[in-house]
């Protein structure tokens, strides 16, 4: 994504928390940012557009967060889940989305209510996932039961801990509290036999898809983009080189998850400008990339 589309990103952002989405026209996004209209439509159609452009660019920055807490860690490790946890509350209070998720549900715009409503639901399915990790196969029946429950949970001692604590909340003790009784839950319904929801529910109200849409693809593209930045952060390389690398990167990414067809040639320039640096990656990893650009191609065809 182009610096001038993330400024007008960055500018909405700021308009929605001052004003509210629906309050905030695309003339106060023109004027505050200083872009014309025509400019505007080259990079959204509709402010319900933008809207879910700076959703999408904040949940990916969740999933790469995510997973780079990930990195040399053992997945069934409950302290590093309760770290994902803390940093997805974290960004969302200072990204304040949920008085914008709330706005949006109670207005009658049925666009992105189905938007929001996707998205909640590749939250479930992210806890699902990590239950997994978390609790073994053999006590899969009951997790989608146990995620929803959570989330219920977790949201519900946040709201009443800020009201109790004038609005401060101790992130970490909240999300501390709520996995210990997790834990003591996903056993006594396993133990008991209740299943209230199938597992495969799941993949019924986001059904995978052989595409750039499938969890499977997104998942793996997040993985391996998030191994390869992880040598900028550790070996000697100047910022403006390191920033350089990230937005080659970032720009690979965001190609294979269009939508649309990627511009193959400009995938393929980035990877030659990225086997060039030698000493930073590992050819493992540049080879792992190049399967995905190559298996998303092969859908093209």
């Amino acid at each position: 994504m182009n610096d001038r589309k993330q400024h007008v990103i960055r500018v909405a952002h700021e308009l929605f928390i001052e004003k509210g989405f629906q309050a905030t026209s695309i003339q106060d996004i023109l004027d505050a940012s200083k872009i014309s209209k025509g400019t505007f439509y080259n990079y959204f159609s509709s402010k319900n557009e933008l809207f879910i452009a700076l959703f999408t660019s904040l949940f990916q920055q969740v999933e790469q967060e995510r997973n780079e807490l990930l990195i040399g860690h053992d997945r069934e490790d409950v302290a590093v889940f309760i770290k994902q946890i803390e940093l997805q509350l974290t960004m969302n209070r200072k990204n304040k989305l949920i008085p914008l998720f709330e706005e949006v549900i109670v207005s009658h715009d049925e666009e992105l209510k189905r938007f929001i409503q996707k998205g909640q639901l590749k939250i479930l399915r992210w806890y699902y996932g990590r239950f997994l990790d978390l609790f073994g196969p053999e006590k899969e029946p009951y997790l989608l039961d146990c995620a929803i429950m959570f989330m219920g949970i977790l949201h519900q001692n946040l709201k009443f801990y800020s009201m109790a604590h004038n609005a401060r909340v101790d992130i970490h003790e909240v999300v501390q509290y709520s996995v210990g009784r997790l834990v003591k839950m996903v056993e006594e319904v396993a133990s008991a036999g209740d299943q209230l929801l199938d597992p495969a529910y799941l993949k019924r109200w986001l059904p995978e898809k052989n595409s750039t849409g499938s969890p499977n693809f997104g998942k793996k593209l997040a993985q391996v983009i998030t191994a390869l930045k992880a040598p900028l952060s550790q070996k000697v390389v100047d910022d403006r080189k390191r920033e350089g690398l990230n937005e080659l990167l970032d720009f690979i990414q965001e190609e294979l998850q269009q939508p649309k067809k990627p511009r193959r040639f400009l995938i393929q320039s980035a990877l030659t400008t990225l086997h060039e640096k030698e000493g930073i990656f590992e050819l493992e990893q540049l080879e792992e990339l190049e399967k995905l650009v190559e298996n998303r191609n092969k859908l093209e065809s």
